[in-house]
């Protein structure tokens, strides 16, 4: 029981990181982009590549493939995305939705079909024992390390986008463009370093996850409802609601697996539906006022 909770936990630490930078772009910047999965995807491909076949150390991964993938992120934003941010929700959706599909085709043509396997270093394989009896759980050393990460993720983010002028300038750009610019506040660059800064965390959740996750071509088709889930369940106006969602998430996905397997993931969205019915602004949003 204490292994598949703490299973579910770090699973659930795992999507968070992959989801978050659409909670910032939706929640701060009020842009809907479901080819988040894309940036995710990239990520892994990326991880496979400089450290499966470049030889280059892992940790030394991580930060390589989050800035290679925020650099991408700052491309695209330049050239697609900032013409989308004052077009309807609809057809941002529309638009994205048919990068998410472009990318499934280009990764296809260049890097197969197949799902990249990732075999990670000596020092983050086995898995450790605590406890006696029936209070005993083993833990995965990896999980750990995922668990660490995206602790230490969430407190920098909440201190920057709550205590840092850079976080001040993006919630004012976002609520009113015109006069944040007004007041001086250059607005596409801080929309810019946010989308890239949002793309470069789903490439490190898409790297953290070559090893647990099927990194394929369908990767961004695949775990989108669970980016989704995620934002709708935990809010978008906080970082802390989307954490604890995804916890709650991992948790409920690896319980109904393990209990209940016939049914697969459908405990999950079971369990979305009714948090949705009760608080269709999410679990860990504030109401709002009337």
């Amino acid at each position: 029981m204490l292994t598949l909770l703490f299973d579910g936990v770090a699973y659930g630490m795992l999507l968070f990181v992959l989801a978050v930078g659409l909670s910032i772009t939706l929640g701060l910047m009020n842009f809907i982009n479901l080819a988040h999965g894309a940036f995710a995807m990239l990520g892994g491909y990326a991880m496979v590549i400089l450290f499966k076949q470049v030889d280059v150390p892992f940790l030394l991964c991580l930060p390589i493939v989050f800035v290679l993938v925020a650099l991408v992120g700052a491309l695209m934003e330049r050239l697609l995305y900032r013409h989308l941010y004052q077009r309807s929700h609809l057809d941002q959706v529309l638009f994205s939705i048919g990068l998410a599909f472009m990318s499934v085709a280009a990764v296809d043509y260049l890097m197969g079909s197949s799902q990249q396997n990732l075999v990670l270093p000596h020092w983050l394989q086995g898995r450790g024992e605590w406890g006696e009896g029936a209070w005993s759980f083993g833990f995965g050393y990896y999980r750990l390390f995922i668990m660490v990460v995206c602790a230490l993720l969430t407190l920098v983010l909440q201190l920057i986008l709550s205590k840092t002028r850079f976080g001040s300038q993006l919630r004012a750009a976002v609520d009113d463009p015109r006069v944040a610019e007004g007041l001086g506040i250059p607005v596409n660059r801080v929309f810019l370093l946010t989308f890239a800064v949002g793309s470069g965390l789903a490439g490190l959740g898409g790297a953290l996850g070559a090893e647990i996750l099927s990194i394929e071509p369908l990767f961004p088709l695949k775990y989108m409802i669970y980016f989704l889930i995620v934002v709708a369940v935990g809010g978008t106006s906080s970082i802390t609601g989307p954490l604890w969602a995804a916890v709650f998430l991992g948790v409920a996905d690896v319980m109904g697996k393990y209990y209940i397997p016939q049914l697969g993931g459908f405990v999950v969205y079971v369990l979305m539906i009714a948090i949705l019915l009760f608080r269709p602004q999410g679990l860990f949003s504030r109401g709002s006022k009337s």
